[in-house]
């Protein structure tokens, strides 16, 4: 079949965004005239839409203005008349919006094709194809009117693409098929029998979309081709002399009108489609204009109303052509790649390039406008452009280069390149000319800010921490950190938002260069009181908004920063303290008979031992991803070592006491009043711990406006005495502190007549533990107050609840992990304090290791749970082992010296070992090849040198639990 014969074009008007652009894209519609790839007699113009923001509505009106004039000027009129548009063929095509892998736009970008019927031998461009489309096969047959022509796609038509013209009159919309997949991040035209458009979908529902598919399920995309009759285009051409519309046009904005919005396909033409009502259309807002200023919502309003009174009444209709294809070209390099290449070709496809080992390259790959000399490898799916390279050089898959020269070739000799954009760009500044070269990732965002805010909302596992860096580094933190701000402030989420304040702590860590000191530290100056006062009442709006205030009086130098950041974390542990108050919903007591005066409560505990999962019960990591920790509770040399007693006295004040069991030497406090007890919130206060449990317990309210004498006697006709102590060394990992709160809850609330069950416990301490400010899991109370060998569970959900199973083990298997199982104190303190800082921190930047790491933690408990079940001891030594490497992973520096050495001469002799809880110091537990292998083990470590003052310990699984003792009675709670 013949090619139809082309349109001579009266009028090609090529729109730019930017007034630089304007010489060029001339320049280039008139290379193509010379090339007689368009007619001589075509007038060619490249003209600056006249605002950005007008969009490719208003940038079509002010286009068709321009054209008008110019055919009124030729034809002699000192006016604009329409009659020009009676006899002209008008093609505008509009470039817009950047385009990072090509220095001119969409438009020109090089396809790995060749015209061998061209005049004249040329690299093709998507604009050739596109004229070459308008001219040949959809324009032939059209009766005099405009073309509207997007650029930003790749288009495929048929020679013939059967589009009839008979009796058209008003508007016409070009569609091509796509797939309802495809069509829900694009627009959809729905349309009736005879072709009539009744509505426009942009990125619509299901149902929408489905709505207008086809018999063969396709459905006729939105493809920014659009043709208006000569009378259509006169009514449109009139609305330039009409406020608002005027201000789409240059004349308007040389008025000094405001600009206004308009999209093509959802103003002009949604007002001509059938079921659109008219107070729905004049409400309504393109999308393409964004959310943009609120005000301008009354504006558009007025721009629509024109649009209906001149529009509405032309006929809108749809030319679908079933056997074509269109492609938006997005800033995705994945799919711009994809375009360029031929996945599936046996050979690349080569184009205006000579190659001298044609044989180096991939299959499916592109090479346009290259000379290659010597071996010079390209990976399938790859493609070069526009460069002189001397190999050897190895591209892999997954590139884009273009516009290097033999001059960069020698830095790429011994590098292979993969999944990467390369750029060279020719430059101007102040008149020398130069070169510059961009390199970036396949996969890279374009929209970094944006990018930000989406992985934050979304709650992706992806780290921000190179973005982070990126704008540091180019010395733009600002606008990130006001990104940061409006997602911490807006979604009302505490997860986000915690997640967000993180990210600004990075932000300012990141410009502090490795000075000011270490990230972990205090954050409790009193400059940030206000900013946290408000997060503290639950207004994270104001909260945010404070700390942003307060945060520019800490950039000026390292040491500032570092303690901005510090606080900044402190900001996002009182969004986590929130978020953990949610387990109160699973605490809960029934009241029973009030012990006497002077009645002893006495709790006691055994220790606990984690064997697999810890730090995934950390919040926010417990509610986050969800936890799952497997734990024994175990008695030390045949004793439970934690333990707290409470009763009734008869002067209304509290009493505490913090010590060892026998009294002689325990700190003692007395309350006599509120104030007495405000340092509650401070862990390192006296008795702080002793005073929070009597208010989580609700004994004692410190904003009640009662004395505190006043409460006590009202409620329990005298005051209380608590007494608490730990057999354990500070710091042993073994869950004293945790287990102690649950012990100490639990004597106060039975002595204030109210029995508590220990999963009520459990989630207690976690709320005690937040008005402490310590924070931390859950895992400890778990492993302490439940008995025996356990996991213990919570989802990744708010809010927040611990769940507990019991993990059956064969018959005897019990007593054979008390012959292998041994306790080591390695004489270490744990000196980093600042652990589960850091951890927080690498969780809230989703480092890639740490996330997977995370993930690994909760599957590998239930391994550990199977090889429990099983009773194997060399499986479960196993789990020690990698639960070990997990901890060290999780916790860089958990790991000391000596106890590396320590664990090295004892490697031989175990099946496994680890550091109790989060390292750094205080208990070894082993699990020996041999039972009653504690002498034999002393005298392995007798010979060593280095280790300090360690003690080996008989530790044996506890089948009890937390206990309570009323007056010598012995009573489970």
């Amino acid at each position: 079949m013949e090619q139809p014969k082309g349109v001579d074009w009266t009028v090609i008007i090529l729109t730019c965004q930017y007034k630089d652009s304007v010489e060029v894209f001339q320049r280039e519609l008139e290379i193509r005239q010379k090339r007689e790839q368009i007619p001589t007699s075509t007038m060619l113009l490249a003209v600056e839409d006249p605002e950005v923001h007008v969009g490719s509505g208003g940038a079509t009106l002010n286009a068709l203005l321009v054209a008008a004039e110019h055919l009124s000027a030729r034809a002699g009129f000192t006016v604009v008349t329409s009659d020009v548009l009676h006899s002209a063929w008008i093609l505008i095509l509009h470039m817009g919006r950047d385009f990072p892998f090509d220095d001119c736009g969409r438009a020109f970008t090089c396809l790995p094709v060749e015209n061998p019927q061209a005049p004249v031998e040329a690299v093709v461009c998507n604009l050739d194809c596109l004229l070459d489309i308008m001219s040949h096969r959809l324009g032939p047959g059209s009766p005099p009117g405009v073309w509207v022509c997007s650029t930003d796609m790749l288009l495929s038509v048929p020679p013939n693409p059967g589009i009839s013209w008979d009796g058209f009159r008003g508007a016409r919309a070009i569609a091509l098929p796509g797939s309802t997949a495809y069509a829900r991040n694009h627009g959809v035209y729905l349309t009736d029998s005879q072709g009539f458009v009744l509505d426009i979908y942009y990125q619509g529902t299901e149902a929408e979309i489905q709505r207008c598919a086809r018999p063969d399920g396709r459905v006729p995309l939105v493809s920014g081709l659009v043709f208006f009759s000569v009378e259509t285009a006169e009514h449109l051409l009139a609305t330039h002399v009409s406020q608002p519309l005027d201000a789409c046009t240059y004349m308007g904005l040389d008025s000094g009108a405001r600009p206004v919005q308009l999209s093509l396909f959802f103003d002009i033409l949604l007002c001509m489609a059938r079921n659109v009502r008219r107070e729905d259309f004049l409400v309504g807002r393109p999308p393409e204009m964004g959310q943009g200023d609120v005000d301008i919502a009354g504006y558009l309003h007025g721009a629509r109303a024109e649009l209906w009174r001149e529009l509405r009444d032309q006929p809108l209709t749809v030319a679908y052509v079933p056997d074509g294809s269109y492609n938006y070209m997005t800033n995705s390099a994945s799919e711009f790649l994809h375009s360029l290449t031929f996945p599936g070709a046996p050979g690349a496809q080569v184009v205006h390039s000579q190659v001298e080992e044609r044989q180096l390259l991939g299959a499916g790959s592109s090479v346009v406008s290259c000379l290659l000399e010597g071996p010079v490898q390209l990976g399938p799916g790859s493609v070069l452009q526009h460069c002189h390279l001397r190999g050897p050089i190895h591209i892999g898959t997954g590139c884009f280069v273009s516009g290097l020269d033999v001059a960069q070739s020698e830095a790429l000799h011994g590098l292979e390149l993969h999944d990467l954009v390369l750029q060279g760009h020719h430059v101007q500044l102040h008149g020398a000319r130069s070169r510059a070269f961009t390199l970036v990732g396949r996969l890279d965002s374009w929209e970094a800010l944006h990018k930000a805010r989406h992985v934050l909302e979304a709650r992706q596992d992806l780290s921000l921490r190179p973005l982070i860096r990126a704008a540091v580094h180019e010395g733009c933190p600002g606008p990130l950190m006001a990104t940061l701000d409006q997602v911490a402030a807006g979604g009302g989420d505490p997860g986000v938002a915690a997640r967000a304040l993180a990210c600004v702590a990075d932000v300012l860590g990141c410009m502090a260069e490795g000075q000011g000191g270490l990230r972990s530290g205090p954050a409790a100056n009193p400059e940030w009181v206000r900013p946290f006062s408000y997060l503290e009442c639950g207004d994270l709006a104001r909260g945010v908004e404070a700390l942003a205030e307060e945060r520019d009086k800490w950039l000026s130098r390292p040491a500032l920063l570092v303690r901005a950041a510090r606080h900044y974390e402190g900001a996002g542990q009182i969004l986590i303290r929130q978020a953990v108050m949610s387990a109160q919903h699973f605490v809960s007591s029934v009241p029973v008979e009030l012990p006497a005066p002077g009645q002893w409560v006495v709790a006691e505990c055994p220790a606990r031992v984690d064997f697999s999962g810890g730090w995934s019960d950390t919040p926010p990591l417990a509610y986050e991803l969800g936890g799952a920790v497997l734990g024994l509770a175990v008695r030390l040399n045949g004793r439970r070592p934690i333990g707290a007693r409470a009763r009734r006295i008869p002067e209304p004040e509290l009493w505490l006491a913090v010590g060892p069991r026998q009294d002689k030497m325990a700190t003692k406090i007395v309350c006599g009043s509120l104030d007495d007890l405000q340092d509650y919130c401070q862990p390192h206060a006296p008795g702080a711990l002793l005073k929070a449990a009597f208010i989580c317990a609700g004994i004692v309210s410190v904003h009640s406006k009662l004395s505190l004498s006043e409460q006590l006697l009202c409620a329990f006709g005298g005051g209380f005495e608590l007494h608490t102590w730990s057999e354990l060394p500070h710091g042993s990992g073994l869950g004293a502190s945790s287990i102690l709160a649950g012990a100490a809850l639990a004597a106060l609330q039975r002595a204030a007549g109210r029995a508590v069950g220990t999963e009520a416990l459990i989630h207690a301490v976690l709320h005690l533990e937040q008005l402490l400010t310590t924070g931390g899991g859950w895992q400890d109370q778990v492993g302490g107050l439940m008995p025996g060998i356990k996991v213990g569970r919570s989802r990744a959900q708010l809010p927040l609840k611990v769940e507990v199973e019991e993990i059956t083990v064969p018959v005897g298997f019990v007593q054979k992990l008390n012959d292998h199982l041994l306790l080591v104190y390695t004489g270490k303190t744990r000196l980093a304090r600042n652990l589960l800082q850091d951890v927080l921190r690498s969780w809230y930047a989703r480092l890639p290791a740490v996330v997977q790491n995370a993930h690994n933690l909760v599957r590998h408990t239930e391994e550990c749970a199977d090889a429990l079940r099983r009773g194997s001891l060399p499986l479960l030594g196993q789990c020690l082992t990698s639960y070990w490497e997990q901890k060290k992973l999780m916790a860089p520096g958990c790991e000391p010296l000596a106890v590396r050495r320590m664990m090295a001469v004892l490697a031989p002799h175990v099946h496994g070992q680890s550091l109790a809880g989060a390292g750094g110091g205080g208990f070894l537990y082993l699990l020996t090849k041999e039972p009653r292998q504690k002498e034999a083990l002393e005298a392995v470590l007798a010979k060593t040198e280095g280790l300090g003052n360690y003690s080996i310990h008989l530790v044996e699984v506890d089948t009890q639990g937390l206990s309570l003792q009323l007056l010598g009675t012995e009573t489970s709670a």
